[in-house]
């Protein structure tokens, strides 16, 4: 679940003010509204890459989180451009969030199987990011994203890249994501089909204001 209460945010003459709306537990939002209307800016405050005015209020399954830092949100983020390391395998990418956080060694390795797998890109482990296809990159970024079991996932426009084969694909993915891990999803997107074949609620951004359609 998220949930949000007045959030404010003053980025030089760029100001939301006051947004407030709500996905439910193990929903699938979407996040719509027109070039510099703030959508991702909206998103980095969820993550906490953007500072929030005193009285906004940021709830992640049932926890205020509003204060923490990121790393203590427990929020899977796939950024618009994937931000992969030239310098780290797949596996290793699968691994990162779960090093940083200590996880044994052995638990990783079976995490990192698991994604994988689940991903359908047991044969990528060993490869670098140079070379895949957006497609690959797309799930290898998504698979750092949920590595830790994260309640949240927040999705920057991350099919925008791909062709129309490779999105429909990349459908299916987050499709079996929701069913097999229950996480709650907001994805920022312009694409009125990918609304159509994802969304259980759609929420625009406009003038400072979140509308739900």
């Amino acid at each position: 679940m998220i949930d949000v209460s007045s959030l404010s945010i003053a980025i030089g003459k760029f100001e939301l003010r006051d947004v407030s709306f709500n996905v439910p537990e193990g929903a699938y939002g979407m996040l719509m509204g027109q070039t510099g209307s703030g959508k991702t800016t909206l998103i980095e405050a969820l993550i906490g890459l953007k500072k929030t005015r005193a009285h906004s209020r940021i709830v992640i399954a049932g926890r205020d989180v509003t204060r923490l830092p990121p790393a203590e949100r427990n929020i899977g983020y796939v950024p618009q451009d994937g931000a992969l390391f030239s310098t780290m395998t797949v596996r290793g990418h699968l691994a990162f969030a779960l090093d940083v956080r200590r996880a044994p060694a052995a638990y990783i390795e079976q995490r990192v199987a698991e994604l994988a797998n689940q991903l359908r890109i047991e044969h990528l482990l060993e490869r670098m990011p140079e070379g895949l296809s957006g497609g690959e990159r797309q799930r290898v970024v998504l698979g750092r994203a949920l590595s830790f079991h994260p309640r949240v996932l927040l999705l920057d426009e991350p099919l925008s890249a791909l062709d129309e084969d490779t999105r429909n694909g990349m459908y299916e993915v987050l499709r079996q994501v929701r069913k097999s891990t229950g996480v709650t999803v907001l994805h920022v997107t312009h694409s009125f089909a990918e609304a159509e074949a994802l969304a259980d609620c759609r929420y625009v951004l406009k003038d400072g204001k979140i509308e739900l359609q």
